[in-house]
């Protein structure tokens, strides 16, 4: 199992960038950040530093949009940083939550999101590409490759994933619906007639290593009504008893609304409706211990992944613990 990090971009950058290179040092693989650049800087300036102060380490967003920047923006930004830093890139993008709402606008439908997948990636790898009936290439691109990896939570969503995603991106580490969602995505795969194991499995969650567990649930409770943000939209399209697992659904019956200026951040005063089993089940709590259990059963059900959300107040003393007591026995 591969190891990723996820963290927003707060100012400074030099922050950011300095835990990026503290995280390859513990052994981690990707380094992820938010993209949504009026909750936080601007990511993509940021990658640029990240990729020359690591080695080996793989950034993207997790996640970007079709609709924050033109595909031809998105294609070509991917495309620089891949020739400076070597194809060390990944997109992970889905409909849009943060970006698209924080502005007054909608996600994007899964129409756009599935042409804009296609053409992102043809024009960051070199390829011609039709944009606003145009046909579009970049002529400079030599040996790109870009990697697509779709988050999803809905029915037609996975199905999309496992038609062409390269990858796909499970933002909550309950083993549950782990497995009804990846299996949903290879199913998806093997009807398209593709391999169902070569689409990239990604589970992203909060993590928080130490003892003592009421503290933790109230820091990690904000990645409830992040994901409740998602299971409300499925909620409105599927209804409730649909079919949507109620592992997933049940919990966002007492959701409020939501404050996006809180987004992603503890003490968020819009998630008092998230109870404490939602935070057990999609996040990993405890000692080193629990972790390495859930992660092992989170990699037998074909889990090659596991991003840590660090929004939390000991996110430099469970970046060691990961690194000395988590990867090495995963």
């Amino acid at each position: 199992m591969d190891f990723g990090v996820v963290l927003q971009n707060d100012p400074p950058a030099r922050k950011v960038v300095e835990l990026m290179r503290t995280a390859e040092d513990s052994g981690f693989d990707y380094g992820w950040t938010f993209d949504s650049c009026v909750l936080w800087q601007e990511p993509f300036v940021i990658y640029s530093q990240i990729l020359a102060a690591t080695s080996k380490l793989v950034v993207g967003p997790m996640v970007t949009n079709p609709s924050t920047r033109d595909w031809s923006v998105i294609a070509s930004l991917f495309a620089t940083l891949n020739d400076m830093f070597g194809n060390r890139t990944v997109c992970g993008i889905g409909r849009g939550d943060s970006a698209r709402r924080v502005i007054g606008q909608r996600p994007a439908t899964l129409a756009t999101l599935a042409e804009a997948m296609r053409v992102i990636k043809d024009l960051a790898e070199g390829r011609e590409a039709i944009l606003h009936d145009t046909p579009v290439r970049l002529p400079w691109v030599r040996d790109g490759r870009l990697e697509m990896w779709m988050a999803a939570y809905g029915p037609k969503a996975l199905k999309m994933v496992g038609e062409q995603a390269d990858g796909f991106i499970l933002q909550t580490a309950d083993p549950a619906i782990a497995e009804w969602t990846i299996g949903s995505v290879r199913a998806a795969a093997a009807e398209a007639g593709r391999d169902p194991n070569s689409v990239t499995i990604c589970v992203a969650a909060p993590a928080y290593v130490g003892t003592d567990l009421a503290h933790q649930r109230d820091q990690l409770r904000w990645f409830g009504g992040m994901v409740g943000n998602h299971v409300a939209d499925l909620v409105a399209r599927y209804g409730e008893g649909g079919p949507v697992p109620a592992a997933l659904t049940d919990y966002i019956r007492g959701r409020q609304g939501y404050d996006y200026s809180h987004h992603g951040r503890a003490g968020n005063p819009s998630v008092d409706f998230v109870p404490d089993e939602i935070v057990d089940r999609f996040c990993l709590l405890g000692p080193e211990s629990a972790h390495v259990e859930r992660l092992q059963e989170l990699a037998s059900l074909g889990v090659d992944q596991f991003a840590v959300y660090l929004m939390h107040d000991e996110r430099d003393k469970t970046l060691e613990a990961y690194g000395v007591g988590v990867i090495p026995h995963v």
